[in-house]
């Protein structure tokens, strides 16, 4: 199951209490103070990880909470600290308070984290009292309470390359042509109901990551066809491939699909419109697919290319107009 987002509750662990005690010894007739400090309680932490996909983990689990701090014993013996919990999460995560509504932290590198609840600091033990005023100090502290926060986590999938369309566009076909990702394809449309990701190698040193985006449809801006859901995906992919399909199952004008899922993209982010992108007209194995990729081309003023992910036409040219865009984005002049 893929989730993208979903509200949690995370606690810190309590730190635990310092002790009051004192030395009970023969032949040490006056025994001074010897009560422990408490251990501090764990803290909730976020981890970005390389691998996780999903937030599907955490919509089975709305309550994480980290282990208690122990309290402190005599004979100075200082309560153990708690470990600190650890949550999973995909690079692309953005961390909300849920009740604030405002960014706490956007994990966008593997290997990032975040303490999203402090755990409690432990309290000090009447060893920690005494003086030359105060040698037999009957005081200590509680341990500190650990944080507690509502989150809502916002996932947004990172791809260098982003594939885009109308549903039924070929999208899932030409990810698993060329990776090992196998998305579900069906001859209908929206059998994509979630981003999939596929590590796309172009040669021995060089690969690059690409998503393929649940069909958009006009009106995807407004949340129509889960628009909001998808389109969310678009905003972290770096190059858009935009995928049209010459002879559409509905009997709609492939140019016309092409300027609306333009619009679709403009109207939900500016920057959206501002992406590098990679016109393609796809089937190519079907009658008039090369008449259509030329009256596209002429309209936009811009080459297109022509692929078929099943007889595998187009797909070198493909890869190194894509390659090409990633070397110009990498290393700008």
């Amino acid at each position: 199951m893929f989730v993208d987002e979903v509200e949690i509750q995370v606690e810190a662990g309590r730190g635990g209490d310092g002790c009051v005690s004192f030395r009970r010894e023969k032949y040490v007739p006056r025994g001074g103070p010897d009560g422990g400090d408490g251990g501090n309680g764990g803290s909730v932490i976020l981890l970005a990880e390389q691998g996780v996909d999903s937030l599907s983990a955490l919509a089975r689990q709305k309550h994480w909470k980290a282990r208690n701090g122990q309290p402190g014993r005599g004979s100075q013996c200082h309560g153990a600290s708690s470990d600190d919990l650890v949550i999973r999460v995909p690079p692309g995560t953005i961390v909300h308070d849920a009740k604030r509504d405002f960014v706490l932290k956007d994990l966008t590198t593997p290997g990032e984290q975040f303490v999203v609840a402090q755990g409690g600091r432990g309290g000090k033990g009447n060893l920690r009292f005494k003086s030359a005023t105060n040698r037999v100090p009957r005081e200590s502290t509680p341990g500190g309470e650990g944080e507690v926060r509502t989150i809502r986590l916002e996932l947004k999938i990172i791809a260098d390359v982003g594939l885009l369309g109308r549903p039924n566009a070929g999208k899932s076909t030409l990810l698993s042509r060329l990776s090992r990702a196998r998305p579900e394809i069906a001859d209908y449309p929206f059998t994509t109901k979630y981003p999939n990701l596929g590590l796309v190698q172009v040669d021995f040193d060089r690969s690059f990551v690409m998503a393929d985006i649940p069909g958009l449809i006009e009106g995807a801006h407004t949340g129509l066809g889960l628009g909001h859901e998808f389109l969310r995906h678009i905003q972290r992919a770096g190059i858009l491939v935009h995928l049209v399909e010459p002879d559409p199952m509905d009997q709609t004008d492939p140019l016309a699909n092409y300027q609306t899922i333009r619009n679709e993209l403009r109207q939900y982010d500016e920057a959206l419109g501002r992406r590098p992108e990679i016109v393609v007209v796809t089937k190519a194995d079907l009658p008039g697919a090369a008449a259509v990729r030329d009256q596209l081309a002429a309209a936009i003023d811009r080459p297109v290319l022509l692929i078929s992910a099943v007889t595998g036409e187009g797909l070198n040219q493909l890869l190194g107009q894509i390659a090409q865009e990633i070397r110009e984005r990498d290393n700008p002049s």
